[in-house]
């Protein structure tokens, strides 16, 4: 408050009759609260040195926020693209040991038509007896110019008692 004190007694001294002008919209205004002093200089203040301050700080936190919300994105696109990979391989293996007593080619060709109708991508595909044993990816791109492979293998066959 000494600050502020000192530069309405100035001010005081410094006009006609005793009177102070008005600080708000006079021609020494500069806007947001920063007057000139009667000598043109600007007054500096301990609290004028310290505006600014807190928007630096509210800038601070609003990156760190953005940057941990793209983070959880991140990781949620992720986790999402390797339930989408399981959930290919699941039900391509089951399409194809649908079709295993047909061979090799039509099983492995009913669990690649399955899975990319899943959004997945077959890489492996072969019969183990009666089991079809099949491996799927899904591509994701979580952040730009981050590209992640998720792949899951999975296994079906006839009920073994």
């Amino acid at each position: 408050m000494r600050g502020v004190e000192a530069d309405f007694r100035r001010a005081l001294r410094g006009a006609p009759n005793g009177r102070a002008r008005s600080v708000g919209a006079g021609a020494g205004d500069l806007g947001g609260g920063c007057a000139l002093s009667s000598w043109g200089r600007r007054s500096v203040t301990g609290s004028d040195r310290e505006r600014g301050g807190a928007s630096v700080c509210l800038l601070a936190v609003g990156l760190v926020f953005v940057v941990v919300g793209m983070f959880g994105a991140a990781v949620n696109a992720a986790r999402a693209a390797r339930q989408q990979a399981a959930v290919a391989a699941d039900l391509g293996a089951l399409a194809g040991a649908g079709r295993a007593l047909d061979g090799d080619g039509a099983a492995c060709s009913a669990a690649a038509d399955i899975a990319a109708r899943n959004g997945g991508h077959l890489l492996a595909c072969r019969l183990d007896g009666l089991d079809v044993v099949l491996s799927a990816e899904v591509r994701v791109t979580p952040l730009p110019g981050l590209t992640r492979v998720a792949t899951v293998s999975a296994r079906a066959g006839p009920l073994r008692s």
